[in-house]
């Protein structure tokens, strides 16, 4: 790899650590490249094609130089997701950020039930963001508002959920695989699963498996630990 590589265009595939921002990890490996490649300009084109939230770790996919432009494309490709959520409780935040609240009793549901639950929630869905997202509201985000307590009102958005596979249940966690498109928010599904079973339910887990035809699997930390080194150009 060179600097007119990186110019020319490439993609990187990260696995976004836990607790980090998509914004951190994406200025890490600017920085790292800026220091192997020093002929690299000043405004060095890089960007990441889908934000991860800081609670979610996996896939995060960075372009640099012409490749940007092919930011949109992968944005608008289907993702895949390894989820984990916990009944009989909720939070503020629809996952961990937030402490637990509303405990519910659960003894009642059954295997049975959660599958149909899940069922309900294949193809195209209404879903309200978290208000702890970035979803801008009147120029400002929607978690600065949230955090300063004041209220947010969320609209409703289209979003599809493709398939539901891989399902696990070991009370009150539940766990699968979720392919969905553009803009679905995992903790959203989590909160609505939990509402539509009656006693709650909130995200602990959340991986990227899967955007379009680019894989977790290939991807690295590499990138973002003190020793790294360089994988192919994709």
């Amino acid at each position: 790899m060179t600097a007119e590589d990186l110019q020319s265009g490439y993609v990187f595939l990260l696995d976004k650590p836990l607790d980090w921002t998509s914004f951190q990890a994406v200025n890490k490996l600017k920085y790292k490249l800026k220091r192997e490649f020093r002929e690299l300009p000043k405004k060095f084109k890089i960007g990441h094609a889908g934000t991860l939230d800081p609670r979610a770790t996996g896939l995060l996919i960075v372009c640099t130089g012409k490749f940007t432009k092919k930011i949109p494309e992968i944005q608008d490709a289907p993702k895949e997701y390894w989820t984990e959520i916990k009944i009989g409780v909720q939070t503020e935040s629809y996952d961990t950020e937030k402490p637990e609240m509303l405990p519910t009793d659960f003894s009642h549901i059954t295997e049975d039930q959660i599958h149909q639950a899940l069922d309900k929630f294949l193809g195209e869905i209404d879903q309200k963001p978290p208000i702890f997202s970035a979803i801008k509201i009147d120029g400002n985000r929607a978690y600065d508002l949230a955090r300063k307590g004041e209220e947010v009102e969320m609209k409703t958005r289209k979003t599809t959920i493709h398939y539901i596979n891989d399902i696990e249940i070991n009370l009150p966690f539940i766990s699968f695989t979720v392919g969905c498109s553009k803009g679905t928010y995992i903790r959203s599904l989590a909160h609505d699963i939990g509402q539509e079973l009656g006693v709650g339910a909130y995200l602990t887990q959340l991986r990227r498996t899967k955007i379009g035809d680019y894989r977790v699997e290939n991807a690295t930390q590499d990138y973002l630990d003190n020793d790294y080194h360089f994988s192919e150009n994709l």
